[in-house]
């Protein structure tokens, strides 16, 4: 679960305030599951939640990215993505503005459709839209940029 909440946090320390929040809450309320679906699945659903309420606290969605839009198109080797490591998605995905790593991890990772993401992070629809595709590109530019990957 710390990676879990490592995907939604900014840094190793708020991760660790988050999971602790969720366990602080799972043991709390233990009684209240009911054993229709997995105890694992149960978990991660209240860690995600913490993690956005943690974050809800704060507003993300004037925040700016700090990646100029990139201009052109350059080329990119087709097999340069086959030497990524789990952790530089990983560290990617931490650098993304609050608004967009909600979004990403939510619908990208967790499977949450714009519909419920809208509902959790009181939103639009279109803004949970906006937020996912902005979200790609900057991923793309910041692991084209750390890797070094273009032809």
């Amino acid at each position: 679960m710390l990676g879990v909440s490592r995907r939604y946090s900014r840094n190793y320390d708020d991760a660790k305030d988050i999971l602790q929040d969720s366990f602080i809450k799972i043991f709390n309320n233990l009684s209240e599951f009911r054993n229709e679906g997995s105890l694992e699945g149960w978990i991660r659903k209240t860690v995600v939640h913490t993690a956005l309420n943690f974050y809800r606290k704060s507003s993300f969605k004037s925040e700016k990215t700090g990646l100029d839009k990139q201009q052109g198109s350059a080329e990119v080797n087709p097999e340069a993505f086959e030497c990524l490591y789990e952790q530089d998605i990983i560290a990617a995905i931490t650098t993304l503005p609050d608004g967009y790593r909600m979004v990403f991890n939510l619908y990208a990772i967790e499977g949450y459709s714009h519909k419920e993401i809208a509902i959790m992070l009181a939103i639009d629809e279109s803004t949970s839209r906006s937020q996912l595709f902005k979200a790609r590109n900057t991923l793309k530019v910041i692991l084209l940029k750390t890797q070094n990957i273009f032809v």
